[in-house]
């Protein structure tokens, strides 16, 4: 009984002496959330204004030109699905399909098989390894600029380095920039020279795959191929599958390298008979050379449904080989 009062002046003296906490009010509480919302709103006012007068309203307008018959002095002119039905008729933007199509058919293989290979070679340790790694991947820094494109238009011209190499083993092929048939070739080249981003996400994806797996298989008698056709594919498949969908998008844009690699600016843009002409250089032509912005709007929000299409059709696909870890558990 005499420890009764001492209990009760310890429960007074915890209790705040303004006396119990009050909830917000509920008025209160929606100035402070609107205050929040407008700090965020105002942090992201420079994003905001340039995706609209950057991104988005460009877009509209393009929408728009699409349909009319624009040269960039005149003020467009409505003409319908004029310059689809032109497009459709139109034997060389037949031609930059086929270009773009057999690029991406060809390059996009090609480049993600040198990647995976050389991210095999990297996943294992060895010396050197940091240096190895920042040396195949400095490709992809660089390879996109104009002066690359330059020193490989350079190296595959007549009588270059290439050309020399092909005449030691006696071929008389000549240069690649100047062949119709050839050029092509040394764009896919270039794309498969820049494999060093997804060699990068391929080996990241690569080392997520447990030593264990590798070990139970080698018990169980597995050789080398059989451990990568069962195990490292199917562990890195999401990987696979971000790689595959990056770089295909990536070469269905291509355009700098083509236009430069082809010859550049005039008759020529697009290299030999149109021997480079992807769809992207030929855009390029109708609207800064031919002054059809018009047609060329059209083109590029075709080029966008394709690739909006190409990609659906692989999100798709994924379902039938991409395995992920909660599928398996």
């Amino acid at each position: 009984m005499t420890h009764a009062p001492a209990l009760e002046d310890l429960s007074r003296d915890s209790e705040p002496r303004h006396g119990p906490v009050k909830p917000a009010r509920p008025a209160a509480l929606k100035r402070r959330r609107c205050r929040e919302n407008l700090a965020g709103y105002l942090f992201m006012s420079p994003w905001i204004a340039g995706f609209l007068l950057l991104t988005a309203g460009p877009m509209a307008a393009s929408l728009y030109f699409a349909f009319t018959d624009y040269n960039l002095f005149d003020p467009p002119k409505w003409i319908g699905l004029d310059n689809f039905s032109e497009m459709f008729g139109d034997p060389r933007w037949r031609h930059s399909v086929q270009v773009t199509l057999w690029y991406v058919v060809v390059g996009t293989p090609l480049k993600l098989i040198a990647a995976l290979g050389v991210a095999l070679l990297l996943a294992q340790k060895r010396r050197g390894q940091a240096f190895y790694r920042a040396a195949f991947y400095a490709p992809s820094l660089i390879g996109a600029s104009v002066s690359v494109a330059i020193v490989w238009k350079a190296i595959f011209s007549d009588d270059a380095v290439v050309d020399r190499t092909q005449k030691l083993f006696g071929i008389e092929a000549g240069g690649w920039t100047g062949d119709p048939d050839m050029i092509i070739y040394a764009l896919v080249a270039l794309t498969v020279w820049q494999f060093g981003a997804p060699m990068v996400i391929f080996l990241a994806g690569l080392k997520q795959v447990p030593r264990e797996l590798y070990e139970a298989a080698e018990v169980d008698g597995a050789g080398t191929l059989r451990r990568f056709w069962n195990i490292t594919l199917p562990m890195i498949s999401p990987v696979l599958f971000f790689n595959v969908l990056l770089e295909t998008i990536h070469s269905f844009q291509i355009f700098s390298s083509a236009y430069i690699v082809g010859g550049g600016a005039g008759g020529n843009a697009c290299g030999p008979a149109d021997g480079s002409m992807v769809y992207t250089c030929y855009l390029y032509v109708q609207g800064f050379e031919n002054s059809r912005m018009g047609l060329a709007s059209a083109m590029a929000w075709l080029l966008l449904i394709a690739v909006a299409l190409v990609t659906a059709v692989l999100f798709w696909s994924q379902r039938r080989w991409v395995h992920y870890e909660e599928d398996a558990s």
